[in-house]
């Protein structure tokens, strides 16, 4: 029975679907954050986790990877389900953590593709009607559903685990964009026509790569691409990838 999830979610799309899938799992399991300073601790003394993250270009956030990464001695002997959530394609989603967690000793006993809301707020790209998002929960919840059964059931889901996956993620998006995820991006743009210096984002951001000095929005070039202070900026003056914010909204607005 797995009694630890971790997570790390941008937007809120991989928080509301471990949400709902603890709920029809166990509703005892407590749900860490993945930036909480004591999750290593917490994860240290469960063997049974499960782990939850979006993908970005077919690959890992670069927050999670070094999360993992620098956590390597704590991995060994543990038994992991991965759920992995994404705004189009992955092909081996959960299989990117998965081989870094049996390089470390872990064992990856299943995993869960989740199609989910677009959540890049400043790119026209992958843009969907609220009804089209509103059926895209609807699928995902569904597919949690019977993900959970069988997980009860000893015989979970393997989304991305097996070889054809693996090429299909390496040749669909990550070869191509894998510089977008191997480092920190300085690419976060603030503009200071419209921002109000209201501080905000920099209590949201995981990475503490946002801070206000001398009444100025600095930011340090550790951007993970999660998008959470261009998703929660009131006056929309927070931009990454592309020079407007087009929408803002959450998981929640399609429930």
């Amino acid at each position: 029975m797995y009694k630890r999830q971790v997570y790390f979610s941008g937007t809120g799309n991989t928080k509301y679907c471990l949400e709902k899938f603890t709920a029809l799992y166990d509703r005892n399991i407590e749900i860490t954050p993945l930036e909480d300073r004591d999750t290593i601790e917490k994860v240290t003394y469960h063997k049974d986790i499960i782990f939850a993250y979006p993908i970005y270009y077919s690959n890992l956030p670069k927050i999670v990877r070094d999360f993992i990464c620098e956590n390597s001695d704590i991995w060994k002997g543990k038994r992991i389900f991965v759920i992995a959530t994404m705004g189009l394609f992955s092909g081996d989603g959960v299989g990117v953590s998965a081989r870094l967690f049996k390089r470390y000793g872990a064992q990856v006993w299943g995993g869960l593709h989740l199609k989910m809301p677009d959540c890049i707020c400043d790119v026209k790209a992958l843009k969907r009607t609220p009804a089209q998002n509103k059926q895209i929960v609807m699928q995902a919840e569904e597919r949690i559903k019977l993900s959970v059964y069988n997980l009860k059931n000893g015989t979970p889901t393997k989304d991305g685990l097996g070889f054809l996956c693996h090429i299909a993620g390496l040749l669909g998006q990550r070869l191509w964009f894998y510089r977008k995820t191997q480092a920190y991006s300085d690419r976060i743009q603030i503009n200071t026509d419209t921002c109000i210096r209201c501080g905000k984002c920099t209590l949201v951001c995981p990475m503490n790569n946002l801070s206000l000095s001398e009444g100025n929005m600095i930011a340090d070039g550790r951007c993970t691409l999660c998008y959470r202070c261009v998703n929660q900026c009131s006056k929309k003056a927070i931009t990454i990838l592309g020079k407007q914010v087009i929408f803002q909204h959450s998981v929640y607005d399609f429930h």
